[in-house]
């Protein structure tokens, strides 16, 4: 018996498998219910008595020793396999990873807030569809005037539109707060406009709003030169021109000198040299007071621009419509963009 046991083992430690199939059959041949180390279990019973001892040792381990000489080459054989499915060059340089970047739009706009906080100014937002009231009414607009017309303005009913400007979070901002208001509103807005390379039906402003006792002229015309050299460079230049708004009085547009040519002329400045950027003005004392302000106490100002008049100048765009079509080839140009 004790010779059919080392026969046996010796056959373990020799036997080698390239399959599972026939690793299986091993196991079988051994293991199984009619396996050889489990009929010598059964004659167990006929080694005399002073052999048990030792069979039963050897029995033992011969039958770990089958167990673990299975779990050995199993592992060798399904690495193997995992290793031949492999359907790639393990020694051919690695692809590189796509990285996504911001839109041209976030950058600049996140750059605006950037800019306007670190003068104290804080965020504020509101819906997108207004009332009447927020978008037209409380902002000093009579009621013929043309902007309620539909070639300006998408209406959803009588009362309510699709906000023209983010003006109406301005105006929310002072229902609910008394001076001294210091914020910039960031989103989108909407204007039934034809498509162009200089206008689109939807796009992004930031208008500011500042209120308190004292405001003048001159803090209105300060605070965007330090904003027009903080964006475009200290070689920026701005001048401001008269303008009408029904919400400021006296109103004005700003300029920006143009970066894209230097100022030498180009179709994006209509050969001036110079691109408007921005409306702005000292906020109408109707405007206070329909907000429940105080006019004879405080004054304030106002100011709004087109995110993508802004970056049109900063990354010398010269269509808006390349914004909204999502061309990689357009897009992937902003990876490096530091907002």
């Amino acid at each position: 018996m004790l010779d059919k046991v080392q026969e046996l083992q010796q056959y373990v430690n020799s036997f080698s498998a390239t399959s599972l199939e026939e690793l299986e059959d091993f196991r079988i041949s051994f293991l199984g219910k009619k396996g050889k180390v489990t009929l010598l279990f059964n004659e167990f019973r006929n080694v005399p008595n002073d052999q048990k001892k030792e069979f039963g040792g050897q029995l033992n381990k011969l039958k770990k020793s089958a167990q673990n000489r299975i779990i050995e080459l199993k592992q060798g054989i399904s690495s193997s396999q995992n290793h031949s499915n492999l359907d790639i060059d393990l020694t051919a340089p690695a692809q590189p990873y796509e990285l996504g970047s911001r839109h041209p739009i976030s950058i600049v706009k996140n750059e605006i807030i950037e800019i306007f906080s670190s003068i104290g100014f804080s965020i504020s937002e509101g819906p997108e569809i207004e009332d009447d009231w927020h978008n037209f009414s409380a902002l000093n607009f009579p009621e013929n005037h043309p902007a309620r017309d539909m070639q300006d303005t998408f209406f959803i009913s009588k009362e309510i539109a699709l906000r023209t400007h983010t003006s109406s979070v301005q105006v929310r901002e002072m229902e609910n707060n008394q001076p001294p208001i210091r914020t910039i509103s960031p989103g989108r807005v909407f204007r039934n406009e034809a498509i162009s390379a200089r206008a689109h039906c939807f796009f992004h402003q930031v208008e500011g709003l500042f209120i308190d006792k004292d405001v003048s002229f001159g803090d209105l015309k300060q605070t965007l030169n330090y904003f027009t050299k903080k964006m475009f460079g200290d070689s920026a230049k701005i001048r401001l021109r008269p303008s009408y708004f029904p919400f400021t009085e006296p109103s004005a547009e700003l300029d920006v000198s143009c970066t894209i040519c230097n100022q030498k002329g180009c179709n994006v400045c209509k050969y001036s040299g110079w691109l408007e950027i921005m409306g702005c003005g000292m906020v109408d004392p109707n405007v206070l007071d329909n907000c429940n302000i105080d006019s004879t106490k405080y004054t304030g100002f106002a100011f709004g621009m087109g995110i993508e008049r802004i970056a049109q100048l900063k990354y010398q765009v010269n269509d808006l419509r390349l914004y909204s079509e999502n061309d990689l080839r357009f897009l992937d140009q902003f990876k490096n963009a530091n907002y």
